[in-house]
C-alpha cells in the first residue's frame, strides 16, 4: 500500500507546522514566565527598600528634616528673613 504524493506532502507540512507552533508557543510562554518573575523581583526589592527606609526613619528621627523647613537661627546667613520674624503665609 503506497500513498499518494499529496498525502505525504499533507502529513510533512502538518507535522512542520505543529512542531514550529508547539516551538512559538513555548517561546512566548518561557518569556511571559520570565517577565512576570523579573516584575515579582522588582516588587520584592522595591518592598524591602520601602521597610528599611521606615525603620531608618524609626531610628533616626532627630537627623530628618523637610526640604521645606525655614531656618530660623537668626545668626545663620541663609537664614529665612520670614521664619525669623514669625511671619507665615498661612491664612
Amino acid at each position: 500500500m503506497s500513498t499518494s504524493v499529496g498525502v505525504n506532502v499533507l502529513r510533512w507540512s502538518a507535522l512542520a507546522t505543529g512542531l514550529f507552533y508547539g516551538a512559538y508557543t513555548q517561546l512566548s510562554i518561557t518569556a511571559r514566565d520570565k517577565l512576570t518573575a523579573e516584575q515579582h523581583a522588582y516588587s520584592h526589592r522595591e518592598s524591602l527598600i520601602r521597610q528599611a527606609k521606615a525603620e531608618w526613619a524609626k531610628t533616626h528621627p532627630q537627623e530628618q528634616s523637610t526640604p521645606s523647613a525655614a531656618k530660623a537661627d537668626a545668626k545663620d546667613p541663609n537664614a529665612d528673613l520670614n521664619a525669623v520674624l514669625g511671619i507665615t503665609d498661612a491664612k
